[in-house]
């Protein structure tokens, strides 16, 4: 009944939020600071929101729980969908967990600053006149997973590296019930430097092709799939060795930039290859429903 209804953009009530989002909580808190999960696993990157286009991914990606999912990012909240795209996720974890089919990694904008500066916040006030949910749901988000580790050989992680981080032992022993419990695996960037650089975001840092191979050399990794960076193509590999990639699952971002998004698929060989991303459109204008709101710009800031 919640499914069928959110599935047609009709939120829940405060009531029913309040019960989806304690049984939610109370399943990630059974759930590692990583969590391990096995193949076929399909890794998405970030949504931002867009609920119609995350509906599409599932289109393209397969239905739960047939298909297994990661979320390197549960949402963002620069869209007038965002509470619609939680409620539907939480809703899909909660109703499939004997099937391990959605685990959701913290990232940069789960966090009850961020989500008051960038819309989730006034979405909630405006649908439910009250900020009861978005408490509700921010407690959620103080118990997401730091990352994912599959098949112990490919690390999701929503942003990166951090040279505080030297191992993956030492993100498991993280305290994660608190906002954005580490700043650098949620904020930093990959760039085309050997170590270390101060971020132009002001938070996290820039690393390059040395540490990236450091870390994954002490940690037997084959991979590091991460998101938390806007790629025009879906997806993109990073350094000579390709031990990185950003996926990216949010077309045509906030409806103005163009870009198609992307999903990746991994096999139970941990085959990673050009025909595992799968890569999808945003749906157009037409098939979607945008109710009609004052303010509807604060969220594309």
């Amino acid at each position: 009944e919640w499914l069928t209804a959110i599935k047609k953009c009709q939120f829940l009530s405060e009531t029913d939020m309040k019960k989806l989002c304690e049984m939610v909580k109370d399943l990630l808190m059974e759930e590692s600071n990583i969590q391990p999960v096995h193949t076929p696993v399909t890794v998405c990157g970030d949504i931002h929101g867009q609920f119609y286009d995350l509906l599409e991914l599932f289109h393209v990606g397969g239905e739960i729980p047939e298909t297994h999912y990661i979320f390197m990012r549960l949402l963002q909240f620069r869209n007038i969908h965002s509470i619609d795209g939680f409620e539907s996720k939480a809703r899909e974890n909660e109703y499939s967990t004997e099937f391990i089919s959605l685990i959701f990694n913290s990232c940069n904008h789960e966090s009850r600053q961020i989500t008051q500066v960038y819309g989730f916040y006034d979405e909630c006030q405006t649908k439910y006149g009250n900020p009861n949910v978005w408490k509700y749901c921010c407690q959620v988000f103080d118990y997401l997973t730091l990352a994912a580790i599959v098949d112990g050989r490919i690390l999701c992680v929503h942003g990166g590296l951090s040279p505080e981080v030297r191992t993956l032992d030492q993100i498991r022993t993280i305290p994660r019930a608190q906002e954005i419990p580490h700043e650098d695996l949620m904020w930093s960037d990959p760039e085309d430097i050997d170590t270390w650089a101060v971020s132009p975001r002001g938070a996290g840092w820039l690393f390059g092709a040395k540490v990236t191979n450091e870390f994954n050399q002490v940690n037997d990794l084959n991979l590091i799939a991460r998101a938390h960076q806007l790629v025009q193509e879906g997806y993109k590999y990073m350094f000579p060795d390709d031990n990185l990639v950003t996926v990216w699952s949010a077309p045509n971002y906030c409806y103005r930039c163009g870009n198609v998004a992307s999903i990746m698929a991994i096999n139970e060989n941990l085959q990673i290859d050009e025909s595992s991303f799968k890569i999808f459109n945003a749906v157009p204008d037409q098939e979607r429903s945008i109710p009609q709101r004052a303010g509807v710009g604060q969220y594309f800031l």
